[in-house]
């Protein structure tokens, strides 16, 4: 390490998985904003393409019955996979965490298709996919299916990104910086994330693979040296190599490593 680097606060993202692979929501409450009483309680595959007008408060939710819209008017999530649970779900339990590590890889493999992002990009985007089963009566009643959303945020957001007519290709080629991931704050563990479109602090500027598919969890120890080792040559040289600079760097652990993700994310403290 050479004098003058300054190591940065570290990002521990462990909390975004455990809601994925848990779920939550509540079906004594309506299914999502401006339900649709056609959708509410439904047994059938949603319909792949709709668009709807989704807030944060909804994608944290097990269940969606939110009214379409066409999208050539305004939405924050469009429906780009849906399909029917595999045969080893059909006994799972509403909540099981199989059930979310089937959502985590199946929703994050599709979305890399469709928005044209490698596994590098798709960890370094505002875009991200929310998922949904059927609520917990159509559950009882036989329904197994699932649907995944693109929407630009999290349910942390204080509101979606209204998206295009269409998301898909939309990180192809030369992402628009509207779509890429920055945080505005003295530290990359204790910002807000906005799109690198906005004012800023810190960009997502590469990350770093720690591990094959198959290969068993190496500990939250080595991962975390591992991604700190990297990310302080890997930001050095994507800032060109100045005497000093700051980073950061955002590791994950076994959950997700269970559930088939094997990067993290290394931060650049920039307004650029």
């Amino acid at each position: 390490m050479r004098d003058g680097v300054r190591r940065l606060l570290v990002a521990v993202a462990a909390a975004t998985l455990a809601s994925l692979l848990v779920g939550c929501g509540d079906d004594e409450q309506p299914q999502g904003g401006n339900a649709d009483p056609d959708q509410v309680d439904s047994v059938d595959v949603p319909e792949l393409g709709s668009c709807r007008v989704l807030a944060p408060d909804d994608i944290a939710a097990a269940s969606n019955a939110t009214e379409t819209v066409e999208c050539t008017e305004e939405h924050t999530a469009q429906t780009y996979a849906v399909g029917e649970l595999p045969d080893e779900l059909e006994d799972t339990s509403y909540e099981s965490e199989e059930l979310g590590r089937f959502a985590y890889r199946t929703c994050g493999t599709k979305l890399e298709k469709f928005l044209g992002a490698d596994e590098s990009l798709s960890l370094r985007t505002v875009l991200t996919w929310a998922w949904f089963r059927p609520s917990e009566k159509a559950w009882d009643e036989g329904a197994r299916w699932y649907r995944c959303d693109v929407v630009g945020g999290s349910e942390k957001s204080e509101r979606l990104l209204p998206l295009p007519e269409t998301a898909q290709g939309l990180l192809g080629g030369r992402p628009d910086d509207r779509w890429l991931v920055c945080v505005s704050g003295p530290a990359v563990s204790s910002g807000t994330k906005v799109p690198c479109s906005k004012p800023h602090d810190w960009r997502a500027v590469t990350t770093i693979k720690v591990g094959e598919p198959d290969e068993d969890y190496p500990g939250d120890r080595v991962v975390e040296v591992t991604t700190r080792d990297f990310c302080s040559k890997s930001v050095g040289a994507w800032l060109n190599y100045p005497v000093d600079f700051d980073y950061g760097y955002t590791w994950f652990h076994q959950p997700e490593w269970d559930a088939g993700n094997r990067r993290s994310v290394c931060w650049a403290k920039t307004p650029d």
